[in-house]
This record gives C-alpha cells, structure tokens and sequence, in this order.
C-alpha cells in the first residue's frame, strides 16, 4: 500500500466518530495492520454507511479506494467529505491527488495550492508542491484548455455510475442538466442517449445520437450507440448502414478503438471487434473487465482460442464473478449455429410469456445461448425484482451460481436441471417441434418443485417425459424404446412415469 496513504489511514485518534461508525472503523484498521486491504474495505464502507456525514470517515474511505484504483469514487467521496469540512487540509491534500489521477490537472493544481496555503508545514507538503509542478508544465496547461471543466466532468461520472446502479431517471435529469450548461459536452449528450434508451425512450435517445452527428460528424460514440439501439431493434438496414461505415474508419485514440470493438463484439462482428480489442492489448493496454470480456468473446468466435483463454484468466483476476459466462463452456457453444438468432427470439418469447413454466424454460435456455450477455445486459427483457423465487433460481442456475448440495432444496433443484439437461442434449439445437417436449417438462418441474418433490432419478425423469411426450401424440410408442435410450428398465420408467403423472394439470382436484 502506498506509504503515505498507509500512515494517513493509521494514525489513531484523529477522527471524531459516531458511536456507531467507530466499531467498524477500528476494526477496518486491525485488517489494515494485517494488510487485509478486502476486509478493511468492507467495514470502512460499512463505517461510512452508519456515519455518512463524518468527512474523516469519509476522507479514510476514499483513501482506501484509491489503493484499489477506483479514482471516481474515490473522488466522490472527497468531495462529499470536502462540502461537510471545506477546511480540512488532509481531504484538500487528497482532493489534489485523485484530480491528479484523474486527469483534471487544473482542479490538481488548484487543490494542491490550497494544501500549501493552508498547511505551511503540513505532512504532504512535498508532495503538494510535485503536483503543482506537474500541473502547470505547459504541454500539460494546454491540453486542459478545450476540455470540459472538472465540476460537468464530476457530474457526468456521477451520472454514468447513477446508470450502472440502474437508477437512470435520475441519471437523465442529471445529464440533462449537464448538457444545458455546457451544449457541446458530447460524452454527456452520448450518455443521456443511453439513459433514454433504457427507460425505453428509443426515439428520443436515437434522436440526441443524430444531434450529436450533425454538430458533431463522425462521433464514433454516437455512432457505436446507434449501431447497438438498431440491433436491438432489429432495424437490419439501418444497422448494415452503420456497421458499414464503422468498418472504413480507422481511429486512433485508445478509447476510440475500445468503444468500437466493445460494439462490434455485442452486435456479434467477432472478427472486426478481435481486430480492434486485440490492437489494443499488443499495445500493452491494460483495462477495466469489460475489456477482457469482450476480447475473450471475439477472439473465440473468430477462431483464436488461446488468446481468448488468457484474455478470461485476466478477466477473474479482475472481476472473479465473471466465472460461468466463457464463452468456450459447452452450453455457450451450442447455439453458435446459423439459426442462433431463431435461438435468441425463442428465449425472448419465454421470458415474456404470461405462464411461469414457460418463463423457467427461457432462463433454462438462456444459460445454453451465446446471447447471454446480450439478454441480460438489455435494460427492459429481464427484471429481476420481478421475478418470481422460482425463476430466480433459474436465472442463478444459467449464470453460473453454485448451488448447495446439502440443502434438500437446492439439492431437488440440482437434479431437475440434470434432468433438463439430459433431455436438452437429446434434441439439441432445439427446433420448433422440439419445444412443445420442454413446455410439458417445465409444466411439470414447476408443480413438482412447489410441492417439494425430490427429482430423485434425473435420467429416469428424462425417460419418463419422453415416454408420456411421445405416447400422447402417437400409436405404437413402447416404453422399452425410452429405456434403453435412457439407460434404465422399463420398471423404472414405469415407476416415474406413475410419480410424473401427478404433476400434469388435468390431475388437480
């Protein structure tokens, strides 16, 4: 941990706390003293919640955020620790650093003047003036010149973690007070697009991306969002027309050649966002987790496995939660065929359908498409404070969640999706005529599962639901034909053909 942040946050004694607040901070400083930096974290947030207006909790917060790079926050804090004690040297200090970070030099050097003034020998006195000096080299003055001030660069950070969290009728109201002031803020303009296209306002959001490219032409910021509004919406001709013209240009700038193969590899181009995202990493690019997601998925489908698996390895080092969703798992692949698309609209058609059986069969199907990420990052197919407990487990089940085998619960869960499994790799990619197998199999899961059954013998379920499939819509069907395919006696199927029965909607009283 950095030296003088370390001793800024163990000093004893220098913060005034609430009762409840300073449990958790001295704890968050034992872990520290053990360099248990996660631990630490946790009961300083925890501080920060019980104490949300002590500006040194919020002050040693902030440092810790630092340590882990996460500069915007960080920034968030101090300035929220700095409005409650604008006279505080230590948050003025380091108000000066994360600027610095960031990149808003001008804000750096104003801060870092500020320390000096006010602690003529105060403890970061050097460092102040190291700040000062870089600032105001002048190379570095005049790249500050046409950028946006720090307050509209703060607020549109602030807006697009406002996205992040989902709350994004506050973060349009935000972004629209942004771009009143400051009408040439394009990254502003480009997020509240956004922001309107997940409240499910896509004309207006398609048309502020169309204001942006009149005054600002060729905005590939503008462009990309376009491109990923009109793949969701299908608008086929549309999108050809942009992902033309996105495919001719050429950018330079790091972010420029990010945005361009992040939106490549959602709208499923994997050879032109390989091209871009690859580019970048041989530059020696490191990045957030999203840079390694995306590159993982086009190097894969574009054939270039080995960099897709080291790019992942990256990736959980970032982002560990992000284990489930390779791209190269067995139930990714299945759906990589000419008719992924048909795949994808089925799911869809689940999600949306009134009957909850019909519902778990689109999350079932969903943990088998590579449109996964796709599904599940669109603002508007799945909500999931919706969602029924039931579906809950299945959205968990699709996107990797462990579940506990020594729940009974979970454990009859486990084995009706064992036997879900057997059944799908039977029919696999699933045709339409497939379906109408899977929605009496969920019809029946759904009951079986309310009335806790144990889901004991997944093959012999899997058998069973192919046996009364079959024999309802043809003559001849024998049981022993199923048996075997299955693996089992006819006695067996039999058996679970009889515990099955009870689950089928004509058999309620």
């Amino acid at each position: 941990m950095n030296k003088k942040r370390k001793k800024k946050i163990d000093k004893e004694n220098i913060i005034s706390f609430l009762p409840t607040g300073e449990y958790y901070y001295k704890k968050a400083l034992d872990e520290l003293q053990k360099d248990e930096y996660q631990k630490a974290h946790k009961y300083l947030k925890r501080a920060s919640d019980l104490s949300p207006d002590d500006p040194m909790i919020l002050l040693q917060y902030a440092i810790l955020q630092m340590e882990f790079d996460k500069y915007d926050y960080a920034h968030e804090l101090l300035r929220s620790a700095h409005a409650l004690d604008p006279n505080e040297g230590d948050i003025i200090f380091f108000l000066a650093e994360v600027n610095a970070h960031l990149g808003n030099f001008i804000e750096a050097n104003r801060f870092a003047k500020m320390y000096l003034e006010k602690e003529i020998s105060g403890e970061y006195m050097e460092e102040a003036m190291e700040i000062v000096d870089f600032t105001e080299q002048e190379d570095i003055v005049s790249l500050q010149l046409d950028t946006p001030s720090s307050e509209a660069l703060f607020l549109q950070e602030k807006a697009r973690r406002l996205m992040e969290q989902g709350k994004f009728e506050e973060a349009v109201e935000l972004l629209e007070s942004i771009i009143a002031d400051h009408p040439d803020f394009w990254a502003a303009f480009n997020n509240l697009a956004l922001a309107y296209f997940y409240i499910g306002e896509e004309e207006q959001s398609k048309a502020l991306l169309h204001q942006v490219l009149r005054e600002n032409p060729g905005n590939i910021h503008a462009l990309c969002n376009l491109a990923v509004i009109h793949y969701y919406e299908k608008n086929t001709e549309e999108l050809d027309e942009i992902i033309e013209f996105l495919s001719k240009i050429n950018p330079y700038f790091i972010e420029h050649r990010y945005k361009l193969g992040a939106t490549f590899a959602l709208i499923g181009k994997y050879e032109q966002a390989f091209k871009w995202l690859r580019s970048l990493q041989r530059k020696g690019f490191e990045a957030d987790p999203g840079f390694y997601f995306w590159l993982s998925h086009s190097a894969y489908f574009a054939g270039h496995e080995e960099v897709a698996r080291n790019a992942w390895k990256a990736l959980l080092k970032l982002d560990p939660e992000k284990a489930g969703f390779e791209p190269w798992l067995p139930q990714m692949k299945d759906l990589v065929e000419p008719d992924s698309d048909e795949q994808k609209n089925l799911i869809l058609e689940k999600l949306q359908d009134k009957h909850i059986s019909e519902r778990i069969f689109g999350f079932y199907l969903l943990g088998k498409s590579r449109h996964r990420q796709e599904i599940i990052a669109h603002p508007k197919w799945i909500v999931v404070d919706e969602l029924t407990t039931m579906e809950k487990l299945f959205l968990a089940n699709s996107l990797g969640h462990k579940f506990d085998e020594k729940s009974p619960a979970e454990k009859a869960f486990l084995r009706a999706i064992s036997a879900s499994d057997l059944l799908y790799d039977a029919h696999k990619p699933l045709e339409q005529s497939d379906t109408f197998l899977f929605q009496m199999w969920f019809v029946l899961v759904e009951r079986a599962l309310e009335r806790a059954y144990a889901f004991k013998n997944p093959r012999a379920l899997a058998a069973a639901t192919e046996y009364m499939f079959a024999s309802s819509r043809m003559k001849n069907v024998t049981k022993k034909q199923f048996a075997e395919q299955y693996g089992i006696t006819t006695a067996t199927l039999t058996k679970y053909v009889n515990e099955l029965i009870q689950f089928l909607p004509f058999s309620d009283s």
